[in-house]
């Protein structure tokens, strides 16, 4: 199957018309991925909570919305079956003894780990025939890409990335 749209390669702006283009063949090739063979899964939001968990410890709810960019609500929502699940348990907050904090379970631990060496296999599997040069290219632009949107984001709501 070839990914090359006839809107993609429109004459006025060929390269932003095929980035569009390629950027929703890629979420939608990862989405199928993901449910296809069971490499990822957890689905994205469960996966960078779970990540974020993680590299910076128990949080409250709100904090951990600031830091994906969500609002509160959704942390809420999208912590409850991690909760139900136990890879996600609420702690008592230090410094406020009535409040709690998420953290991250032994098992969720276990979890996303199991997840990201998964999709770690998937990724050297996809790249390769490339040659290493072209995999850390690729690692940076695609991180300097997510940076912009991130950036992006936080510019239209008033926010610092």
């Amino acid at each position: 199957m070839t990914t090359t749209s006839p809107q993609a390669t429109d004459r006025t702006d060929p390269v932003h018309s095929q980035l569009q283009y390629q950027l929703a063949v890629f979420a939608r090739r990862m989405e199928q991925v993901r449910t296809s063979d069971g490499v990822g899964a957890l689905d994205r939001a469960a996966y960078l909570l779970l990540d974020r968990l993680e590299r910076h410890g128990p949080v409250n709810v709100k904090a951990l919305a600031d830091a994906l960019g969500v609002d509160s609500s959704t942390v809420t929502r999208q912590v409850a079956p991690l909760v139900a699940a136990g890879l996600v348990g609420r702690v008592q907050d230090p410094a406020d003894r009535r409040a709690v904090r998420l953290a991250l379970t032994s098992l969720g631990a276990h979890r996303l780990s199991e997840v990201r060496d998964g999709r770690a296999e998937l990724t050297r599997r996809l790249v390769a025939g490339w040659h290493p040069e072209e995999q850390h290219a690729f690692c940076a632009l695609l991180a300097r890409f997510n940076l912009a949107m991130e950036s992006y984001t936080a510019d239209r709501h008033g926010h610092q990335p």
